[in-house]
């Protein structure tokens, strides 16, 4: 680290063992977003809407305690570092909500989901926010963000991938989803104090000045005033809308609808695997066009992918199939550019208030996130209870009808709202590199009132 700059050389080794945690951390959200949802409503008996309505209790409680946890995240600072603590102390408590929640008790009811669901997005989000923050604070090159976040969410892609593949190794035979979800508990368990240990020892945190105390009512202010953060934010709940409604009914979809339940898991694959063989292409394409540009293209990219869904039958897997190719390709951009944006964002919240509130400005994206997949659910399972539909059994045109609209129609108007406020965004990389020279060239903790 030269002593001039303050500045940490991100080779390849330091990234990997930086992207290594995202692994289990994804793995997690696998189960939590795509295979506990049926399990519970349908294996466990707690119906569509009893499902989807407590994880939506779950999602919101959940979110009012993030921006909270992000700003102790930024304020408290230790001899070990203002990261790295929260990681150490969160990661048992992660480990323990996931082995209750995948591995239910027999009689576990609605209370028993909500209260385990809760405790392990409060663990979950205890490690995610610092863990996130600190890359966002390892370099502040424009393109460099680009090339943390690919590595980040390489590893979230690796994970995802691991976890969809695991049903096919470990289905019983009999349908049960209990074998899967046990094995995926063991996964976690097993690699998330690995991959941590790993990054507490290679990783190092950049210094930052002492903490500057900015007051309630001014940083709010400044949130507000955040005019790039405010358009990203929008736009990273809408994708994530849109996201989370196919990552939803996807098992639903091909098993009802494309009629080949045994084939989600290869579809899955597939996906993943786009994602991460199109991440590079992207990272080059945003250094030639802005990552804003980029995601935007990517963004219309899935959009005519899942433009040919509605025309898909029984039978029709390798067309399906087909649109997995596509919308993975997208993934890889969904996946590593908004983070890096988000970095760019931060620079101007800490160049106006002098601050750096890396982990606050994270939390506000989690819960865009958070609440984007709790739509997702909240949303789509109960209009599906509504119109009759019932998993794995013979349905009605009206109520498959749903599911498709749901799960390629809705996603299509969300991205295009996206599209519309990323596409010129304006934070560009001429004016993150104006902002990064004022935040190296003014003495620490200084403020700018008009940037």
């Amino acid at each position: 680290m030269p002593a001039a700059e303050g500045r940490i050389r991100l080779d390849n080794s330091l990234l990997l063992a930086y992207g290594l945690p995202a692994v289990p951390l994804a793995a997690l959200g696998i189960p939590l977003y795509l295979y506990l949802p049926p399990f519970y409503a349908d294996e466990i008996g707690l119906g569509l809407s009893t499902v989807g309505g407590v994880l939506l209790l779950a999602r919101l409680r959940d979110m009012a305690i993030d921006p909270a946890i992000g700003q102790l995240s930024d304020t408290i600072s230790t001899r070990f570092g203002r990261r790295r603590p929260w990681l150490i102390v969160a990661a048992p408590l992660v480990m323990i909500s996931v082995w209750r929640l995948l591995v239910p008790d027999e009689g576990a009811g609605p209370a028993y989901l909500l209260g385990w669901t809760m405790a392990l997005y409060l663990s979950w989000t205890l490690v995610l926010l610092p863990y996130t923050a600190w890359g966002a604070e390892l370099s502040g090159d424009y393109h460099d963000r680009s090339r943390v976040a690919a590595w980040r969410e390489g590893g979230v892609i690796l994970g995802t991938l691991a976890a969809a593949a695991l049903p096919a190794l470990l289905a019983d035979g009999g349908g049960s989803q209990r074998p899967v979800l046990a094995g995926l508990a063991w996964t976690i368990i097993v690699l998330l104090p690995a991959t941590l240990a790993i990054l507490l020892w290679r990783v190092p945190e950049p210094k930052s000045a002492a903490p500057r105390r900015l007051g309630w009512r001014r940083g709010w202010r400044l949130l507000a005033r955040n005019t790039p953060f405010l358009r990203l934010l929008a736009a990273y709940l809408l994708n994530g809308l849109a996201n989370g409604l196919p990552a939803t009914l996807f098992l639903l979809f091909v098993g009802d609808v494309i009629g080949r339940s045994a084939a989600a898991g290869p579809l899955l694959l597939v996906y993943f695997l786009c994602g991460i063989a199109a991440v590079p292409a992207w990272l080059k394409l945003s250094y030639r066009y802005g990552k804003h540009r980029s995601w935007a293209i990517a963004m219309a990219w899935a959009s005519l992918a899942f433009l040919g869904v509605p025309w898909l039958g029984p039978g029709d897997v390798y067309a399906f199939g087909l649109v997995c190719v596509l919308t993975g390709i997208a993934l890889g951009a969904d996946m590593t550019l908004p983070a890096a944006i988000q970095a760019d964002v931060i620079d101007l919240d800490t160049l106006r208030g002098g601050k750096q509130r890396t982990a606050l400005y994270f939390a506000l994206w989690s819960t865009a996130t958070k609440l984007a997949l709790a739509l997702a659910v909240g949303i789509a399972y109960p209009l599906l209870d509504f119109t009759g539909y019932r998993p794995g059994e013979t349905n009605d045109a009206d109520a498959l009808g749903v599911l498709t609209a749901l799960y390629c129609l809705a996603p299509v108007a969300f991205k295009v709202a996206a599209i519309t406020l990323v596409w010129n965004f304006p934070l560009d990389q001429a004016r993150q590199a104006k902002i990064r020279r004022r935040l190296e060239t003014r003495p620490a903790g200084a403020s700018e009132v008009h940037p």
